[in-house]
């Protein structure tokens, strides 16, 4: 069952006066609470949070590996917080999600960047010794995004939250695909709330630089998140597009970011489709938003391309998409792939 955060802001200045969340008795009756901040920006974060937060013990986060939440659970469970804050990106609040899970406590998310939904969605996506990997975690108690942060943050980053939202739209015929060839169930109000993000986004034509683009954004990415904690399930928000990302990742680690693969993966699976109407609704908006097309945008040759397609559905068992349904064989895998980059070049 779905159960709302306590409250959702996106506005600037959100950091400075977290105090005032905290303060809220259904957060931490006590006021014993902790501090997740990541590397790069900690010293930072601590001076802007230390007047209204004068108890509050503060812990670095260094990465955004397995062993870094496994470390910060046993620090929160040795402390007896009451709640932990994670302020950060996407790897410091993924961090906190899971250390606050192993603690089983009650876990608030400040979001400075926007480049994926992990902001409220039920899993956190860590590093560890086999590469990355996804783990369950409850839904953050309460949700800030501090708007000063996020124009600070590399525009790549932020960018790409578009791309990963936007790339809902494929995720969900995937669904629907699964429900008409396999029987899937579908959850109709998950669908629509990954449809109503995705859309929100889709058709502006304002960018980063807005404060009012910004809040959508946002919005958008939390509501997605939403949608995944109303499905159980990732399903709503990740089909083919994002077995091709986790694909990406396994085969050419750090080719690019979470958002700009999700992107090119949606595009590349309406092309699939022969959807030419939302292959150019995609595309045309990943292009506005200055995000990677073609997988020679972010430095994959076709031959590259062409075998992550072929890795995809081994990332994601047992999930139904348009990969699965098609069952490319290799030489057909890479002629899609070439017939799309040309169709896709400008």
């Amino acid at each position: 069952m779905l159960t709302a955060p306590l409250t959702v802001e996106v506005r600037r200045g959100a950091v400075a006066q977290l105090g005032a969340l905290l303060a809220d008795s259904r957060v931490a009756t006590s006021g014993r609470v902790a501090v997740a901040v990541g590397s790069g920006q900690g010293d930072h974060i601590s001076g802007l949070i230390a007047p209204t937060l004068v108890d509050a013990e503060v812990f670095r986060v260094p990465d955004g590996s397995v062993d870094s939440a496994v470390t910060l659970g046993a620090d929160l469970r040795k402390g007896a917080y009451e709640a932990v804050v994670g302020i950060g990106g996407g790897k410091t609040i993924d961090v906190t999600k899971y250390a606050a899970s192993l603690a089983g406590i009650p876990m608030v998310a400040v979001a400075t960047n926007l480049s994926h939904d992990g902001i409220c969605s039920p899993v956190s996506s860590l590093e560890h010794e086999g590469g990355k990997g996804s783990f369950g975690v409850p839904m953050p108690l309460a949700i800030l995004v501090d708007l000063d942060f996020v124009h600070g943050a590399p525009p790549s980053l932020v960018r790409s939250g578009a791309g990963d939202v936007v790339s809902n739209l494929s995720a969900i015929e995937d669904w629907q695909l699964g429900n008409v060839e396999r029987g899937e169930p579908i959850d109709g109000l998950a669908v629509s709330m990954a449809r109503t993000s995705a859309e929100a986004v889709l058709g502006r034509t304002d960018s980063i630089e807005s404060d009012a683009f910004l809040t959508v954004l946002a919005e958008s990415l939390i509501l997605s998140g939403m949608s995944m904690v109303v499905a159980g399930s990732s399903r709503p928000s990740s089909g083919g597009d994002h077995e091709i990302l986790h694909a990406v990742d396994q085969l050419f680690p750090g080719t690019s970011n979470h958002g700009e693969l999700a992107g090119v993966g949606a595009a590349f699976c309406y092309f699939l489709r022969e959807d030419q109407r939302m292959l150019s609704l995609v595309t045309g908006c990943l292009r506005a938003h200055e995000l990677p097309v073609s997988p020679l945008d972010i430095g994959l040759t076709t031959t590259q391309f062409t075998e992550a397609v072929m890795l995809a559905p081994s990332t994601r068992p047992g999930r139904y998409t348009i990969l699965e349904h098609l069952r490319l064989s290799e030489a057909e895998a890479r002629d899609r792939v070439e017939e799309y980059v040309r169709a896709v070049a400008h």
